[in-house]
């Protein structure tokens, strides 16, 4: 910060309280002898315990719900009579229909519940109390056990290590002993979620976060990031499980960002009471889709870092300066709204300040937060669309929190001259604050409002090194128009935590310009040169060939409801005439092709469309069509038709029309359901879309620019996303490395880039050779530690394989066959079989060290498409008898394939069963259709089930993508017992036929929805 004024005061503690440490310092080294699970378990609890975390040596549910009870009444200084208890315990605590997100709710947002008393008078009971924390009491049990039968169908489980607040169970800790791989202890608590969470009155359905550890790593997350529950009451489809929980997971750090993964580190800071209790009070946010998120430890720093600057300056009485403001620098894609919004919605509960403004810049902008604002609350964000609605809501008391554009703000600000808002104690917090807030804007608002705090996020400062030479001087870097550095998070912070993706540039060198040096003098010429019609053809060629690749378009995931295959990308040109040069050739290019086989490509530009800013910056494209140029204006009105006759659209470039067609396109973006956009600039920045994994660029970037671009494919989405792919053909290396020096930090370039090829290859090389010598085909595995070794190994050449298949150059250059790779492959699943059919009889000690890449396999799962595909050319082919051939291709990819091999029956009747002509797809469905039925009336008959209320049950189970074993759904599928019988056998029998149905569920899911 510069330093013309004298700073007037230092506070020299800002707070003990903070909840993230400044900084961690782990003690000197440990132990070294080996540890067992248990003893893991007595460590946590002596800490905790040391802590003043109350043990308590509880394991029934009777002990549970008395604890609860004291622990009410001394929260609430009350007494509940047994009646009074009775009626507050079975409605306001453990209702009979409350699931996960009720009692969520209940904790985020009602955490007052209503008691009635005997003597009919009615008062108020805390659950937790969130204004003064340190009234909660924390005590922690463990080994709690949940037994057999207990509420329905539980599975008998006992859980790790729990800790109560106020007699609740609200985190639960999931241990596994130092050398497993804590992803068991992650999937151990999907199955107590699935099992046994909601047995008995369904308590640790209280549970709010979760922590795994084996010792050495420590993680945390929240409920619903392992799967997003969804009321089976609101009849809603339940979402399939997703593979990329796992990867939403977050390490626990101390101020500098610096990880505190062993356990003992975690406990000692992640678990000390103002900490934890501040995260579970605060920093959780219910989003309206009601998902609970948990912030991550920079979020948390940067939001209580805004809130310390404004409490510090409202007691100094310093309001109104550029040093009682600051900026957070947190990497894009990092969840910045997130922090800002929980920084605007604390701020705004400060006693001292009146009004909370949240300004963004450009309209995409303004949907995206106001998007984002209302998942996280409902009507916080009353966006306004003119000036007087905002002027309204200024003059609104009961309107907190604001979101408004600089546009909008500076308008008002230029209308109203002395307006009451402006004696007011404002906040204002600038939500990208790399771009246009240093001009006239910026000074007009800090001129006007008298007693403010100003703060900016941004994922790109400003900084000397890249800042620009015109403008105002005094308002150069990020530093001088907001204040200091508040917190840092950089590119390389985020991708060694994984909270995004590393890239991977491809330079593809297309034409030898020449030696231009002068850039400024000739780059007219060069941008000439760069758009010959010869060039622009073998890029085109270049994407369209290489397109399925990037994109991995062979692998499917599911997004929402939906299967999808691959991802999308966007394709940034350096002028509207490049862009509109490229859209024809893509065109051209594929003309011939029918309609399944060509990308469906979008364009959209709008005028202030030039090349980079000589700072870096990518130039603002407003939403103004009227001002571009005739020629350019019916080129883009001619690419909109073209997008309409796609998708059944009526958009246009007039205003109002432009704009929603900008909303559909990054709508359709978000979804999957377009290839390909050519843009200028605008979606380069500030544009999210998690299914976006590649960016090919045919223009000049370079500083902020360009990591903007670049971070549009970093997002995390699932595990068949590795990596955000740029594919440059313009030398940009010198920039990209200079870019990434200055955000990330000197020596960051290694980690933000993938290695080169060559790495890759080599390790893929030596280990298909040690798979090759010491595990031949055709020869069995013998011995546990031997199979482990294969395990470990195939599943090591697995992950390679996947980075690999990336690379051009890896085309015909895998070692092993297609065949050797698919016997492996059986190997490899039948040790998973073996390794896994135990699970239920001892679920504790299978699998504890042994990993199985089994998602990665799925990635190459063959599925109904891809057969359908074969029995199709099995027909063509069939003509003059039987062809063996394919008839064979078709057995072993349903080998292949892990889902399909219990319908492998079923596929092959199928193909036996063919008519000469008919529509392959329809006559699948019929076909499957009568199998599912005739199957179902054996099942019924055989076990003599209630025929109507076991297909409503099977329908449910296709519906939600899962077998409900457990609640009432099940009895009503069993026939009636006799009273006389000790228990009509009745439990055998409904093993039984949850067994037969299970089996069922399994063999036709997939399957009935005809081709996914």
């Amino acid at each position: 910060m510069s330093d013309a004024t004298p700073r007037k005061y230092d506070p020299i503690a800002v707070s003990s309280e903070s909840t993230v440490v400044a900084e961690y310092i782990p003690d000197a080294v440990g132990a070294s002898s080996y540890q067992s699970e248990a003893e893991l378990e007595r460590e946590l609890i002596r800490l905790l315990q040391s802590q003043a975390y109350e043990y308590l040596p509880i394991t029934s549910e009777a002990q549970l719900v008395a604890n609860l009870r004291t622990q009410l009444e001394v929260l609430n200084s009350v007494t509940f009579s047994d009646a009074e208890w009775e009626q507050f315990f079975s409605e306001r605590i453990a209702g009979a229909n409350d699931g996960i997100v009720e009692k969520t709710v209940r904790i985020q947002e009602d955490h007052v519940q209503l008691l009635k008393r005997d003597d009919g008078s009615v008062k108020n009971i805390l659950l937790i109390d969130k204004q003064n924390i340190h009234n909660n009491r924390l005590q922690v049990i463990n080994q709690y056990e949940i037994g057999q039968g207990e509420g329905g169908s539980a599975r008998s489980n006992r859980y790790d290590v729990t800790v109560l607040v106020n007699g609740l169970p609200m985190v639960h800790i999931e241990l596994k002993r130092r050398g497993v791989d804590i992803r068991e202890a992650f999937n151990q608590i999907d199955r107590y979620q699935r099992d046994s969470f909601w047995a008995g009155s369904g308590l640790f359905e209280y549970v709010q976060l979760f922590v795994i550890s084996n010792g050495t790593l420590t993680k945390y997350y929240s409920n619903t990031t392992r799967r997003q529950h969804l009321s089976e009451a609101a009849g809603s489809k339940r979402v399939r499980k997703t593979s990329n929980s796992f990867e939403f997971t977050s390490w626990w750090a101390d101020a500098q960002n610096k990880p505190i993964q062993d356990l003992s580190a975690f406990a000692k800071t992640f678990f000390a009471k103002h900490a934890l209790l501040n995260i579970l009070t605060k920093y959780c946010v219910l989003t309206a889709d009601r998902m609970l998120l948990v912030m991550r430890p920079y979020q948390i720093v940067a939001t209580e870092r805004i809130l310390q600057k404004i409490d510090i300056s409202t007691n100094y009485k310093t309001l109104g300066t550029v040093a009682v403001g600051g900026y957070v620098w947190h990497t894009t894609g990092s969840g910045k709204t997130l922090t800002s919004f929980k920084a605007a919605q604390l701020a705004s509960k400060l006693p001292s300040v009146d009004k909370v403004l949240f300004v963004v810049d450009r309209k995409d902008l303004d949907y995206q937060t106001m998007r984002e604002y209302d998942r996280f609350e409902k009507g916080a964000a009353n966006s306004n669309t003119s000036t007087a609605v905002l002027k309204k809501q200024l003059e609104d008391p009961g309107a907190r929190i604001i979101i408004t554009t600089i546009q909008k703000l500076s308008t008002f600000i230029a209308a109203n001259k002395g307006h009451a808002i402006y004696d007011g104690h404002v906040v204002i917090i600038f939500d990208e604050c790399h771009r246009s807030q240093f001009g006239d804007m910026h000074t007009a608002i800090t001129k006007a409002f008298k007693r403010y705090n100003l703060f900016g996020f941004t994922g790109t400062p400003i900084f000397a090194a890249n800042s620009g030479s015109g403008g105002n001087p005094q308002l150069k870097t990020t530093e001088q128009a907001f204040g200091e550095k508040l917190h840092t998070y950089t590119i390389v912070d985020a991708i060694t935590d994984k909270n995004v993706l590393p890239f991977r540039i491809d330079y593809v060198n297309t034409i030898k310009v020449g030696n231009v040096v002068d850039k400024q003098v000739s780059a007219i010429d060069t941008e000439k040169a760069l758009l010959a019609p010869e060039r622009i053809s073998r890029i085109v060629k270049y994407t369209l060939e290489h397109f399925d690749q990037k994109t991995k378009r062979a692998e499917h995931y599911t997004l929402g409801e939906r299967r999808v295959r691959g991802f999308n990308a966007l394709f940034a040109t350096a002028s509207i005439e490049a862009a509109r040069t490229y859209y024809n050739h893509f065109q051209l290019q594929q003309e011939g092709l029918p309609s399944d086989k060509r990308l469906k490509v979008g364009l959209i530009y709008s005028y202030g469309a030039n090349d980079a800013v000589e700072d870096g910056a990518l130039d603002e494209e407003g939403f103004d069509t009227g001002a571009l140029s005739m020629d350019a204006r019916s080129f883009l009105e001619d690419a909109i038709q073209d997008y309409n006759d796609m998708f059944g659209t009526s958009f246009d470039t007039s205003a109002d029309r432009f704009q929603n067609y900008y909303k559909d396109l990054s709508l359709k973006l978000k979804t999957r359901e377009i290839d390909l956009v050519i843009v200028v600039n605008m979606f380069l920045t500030g544009f999210d879309a998690t299914t976006l994994n590649t960016l090919f660029v045919d223009k000049n970037l370079r500083a902020h620019g360009l990591i903007q671009a670049y971070s549009r494919t970093n997002r995390i989405l699932n595990s068949v996303k590795t990596y955000g792919n740029i594919v440059s053909f313009r030398d940009l290396e010198e920039e990209t490395n200079d870019a990434i020096a200055l955000f990330g930090n000197k020596d960051a370039r290694g980690v933000v880039l993938l290695k080169p090829y060559g790495e890759y290859y080599n390790d893929y090389a030596e280990k298909v050779t040690e798979l090759l010598n010491a595990f031949p085909l055709g020869q069995p595995i013998i011995g546990e530690a031997a199979q482990k070794e294969f395990i470990a190994l195939f599943g090591a050449i697995l992950r390679l394989q996947n980075i690999l298949t990336s690379f051009d150059e890896f085309t015909g250059n895998a070692i092993l066959t297609d065949r050797q790779g698919q016997d492996y492959r059986s190997v490899y699943l039948d040790l998973y079989a073996e390794f896994r059919k135990d699970k239920d009889a001892d679920k504790e000690q299978i699998n504890d060290d042994v990993v199985f890449e089994i998602e990665l396999i799925k990635q190459v799962e063959i599925n109904v498409d891809y057969i359908l595909m074969l029995v199709q050319k099995y027909r063509d082919e069939r003509g003059d008898g039987d062809d063996k051939e394919i008839r064979a291709e078709i057995s072993r990819a349903v080998d292949a394939s892990p889902t399909l091999r219990n319908k492998k029956d079923l596929i092959e009747d199928f193909v036996d069963s063919l008519s000469v002509d008919g529509e392959i797809d329809q006559e699948w469905r019929a076909f499957i259709a009568a199998k599912r039925e005739a199957e179902l009336d054996t099942i019924i008959n055989e076990e003599n089930l209630r025929p109507d209320e076991t297909r409503v049950f099977v329908e449910t189970a296709f519906r939600d993508g899962h077998i409900r074993t457990s609640g009432t759904a099940i009895t009503k599928v069993l026939p009636p017992v006799s009273r006389f019988s000790a228990d009509g056998g009745h439990g055998e029998k409904k093993q039984r036929v949850i067994q037969k149905l299970g089996a069922f569920f399994e063999r036709f899911f997939g399957l009935s929805q005809g081709a996914e």
